[in-house]
């Protein structure tokens, strides 16, 4: 079977009627890695398998897997065994050609990489063996026999557009529908954070049934007590909706955030994110030119609500109120303003309302 990356597999594991008998994970995204033992563990779980796992510290480890893999069990007759290949026996060399003054018999019946391909080959159904490298990559040969009796799961950084299906994928195991904008607001509040999106959905699945549909407003907590996120404001301030951006103002300040923060971090960026994307769309660019001027991938969310946001407002308001932020930005700091909280409202104001 070829080599699938970490998005692929896991729709395997959602879809696929039967599994491989051995699968091997590496890559250099930790989460990913853990996420994927994690699904599998869930699944094979639930059709009866029992789970069972192996720390790989030095060589002699493999031969309690291969065992393990050939001796009948009378209490559990299928079983997932995960081996984890620690980075510190990898670290070490394992049997890739150091110095040793071991017999190469010796060698290979204590196991190294020829052990761990025998366990790859002894791997048969109903039986499940899963090797979690615990480095970026995994030896060649190690790669070549799981392809030949398996499958290879490369768990590397996500591109900007495979992270809303990986949000739709983390809602799924919730047993939960995840509609394409909600996808894409976790996207814009956790960036390519995969822990922090799978954390939110998971808090989000203790409150609703499952099978329920989850959509944006369905990711917004109500309450005085809730504090926007970060970036909440600016997102709120390029959709154009006056009324939650001033809550989420009101919010914040009463939590404790500065005015000067509030500013440079929610305001000023977003302003100026905007007024390039609608500079360039009066010059009759693309969006894909658009998003390469501020520094995102075409399909980025971020460059798509700039894009919007310029379209809602228009460049000759933008630019007023680009300016007018700046302004405040330098009154603040000279200490010419006191009422900071209203200024930043009727900023707010001067952007959303005709």
């Amino acid at each position: 079977m070829p080599a699938e990356n970490a998005l692929g597999f896991l729709r395997i594991v959602e879809s696929a009627k039967t599994l491989p008998a051995a699968i091997l994970i590496a890559g250099p995204n930790a989460y990913l890695r853990e996420y994927l033992v994690d699904a599998l563990a869930r699944r094979l779980i639930r059709e009866g398998l029992q789970y069972r796992t192996f720390q790989i510290a030095n060589a002699s480890d493999f031969a309690s897997v291969v065992e393990e893999l050939r001796a009948p069990d009378l209490f559990a007759p299928k079983r997932m065994l995960v081996c984890r290949v620690m980075r510190s026996f990898r670290d070490r060399g394992g049997d890739d050609g150091g110095a040793s003054t071991e017999e190469p018999s010796e060698k290979e019946t204590r196991g190294g990489d020829t052990g761990l391909i025998a366990a790859v080959t002894e791997a048969h159904p109903p039986n499940h063996l899963v090797i979690v490298y615990d480095k970026d990559a995994a030896p060649a040969k190690i790669r070549r026999a799981a392809e030949a009796s398996g499958v290879l799961v490369n768990c590397l950084r996500p591109f900007d557009n495979q992270l809303p299906q990986y949000a739709q994928s983390f809602a799924r195991a919730h047993e939960l529908k995840l509609s394409q904008s909600a996808a894409e607001l976790l996207v814009a509040r956790h960036g390519g954070d995969l822990s922090a999106i799978a954390n939110a959905l998971a808090k989000l699945a203790i409150h609703l049934e499952k099978g329920a549909s989850v959509d944006s407003a369905d990711l917004t907590e109500h309450g005085p007590a809730k504090l926007p996120e970060p970036f909440e404001i600016a997102e709120s301030l390029s959709a154009g909706q006056t009324a939650a951006t001033l809550a989420q103002l009101t919010r914040a300040l009463a939590g404790g955030r500065d005015p000067f923060e509030l500013l440079a971090v929610e305001f000023i960026p977003v302003m100026r994110r905007m007024m390039l994307a609608a500079s360039m769309l009066a010059a009759r660019k693309s969006a894909y030119d658009i998003a390469g001027a501020l520094g995102f991938a075409p399909s980025s969310p971020l460059a798509g609500r700039a894009i919007e946001g310029a379209r809602r407002f228009g460049l000759a308001k933008l630019e007023r109120s680009y300016h007018r932020a700046s302004q405040l930005d330098v009154d603040f700091k000279n200490g010419e303003i006191k009422d900071r909280a209203g200024a930043l409202s009727s900023l707010v104001l001067e952007l959303t309302t005709q």
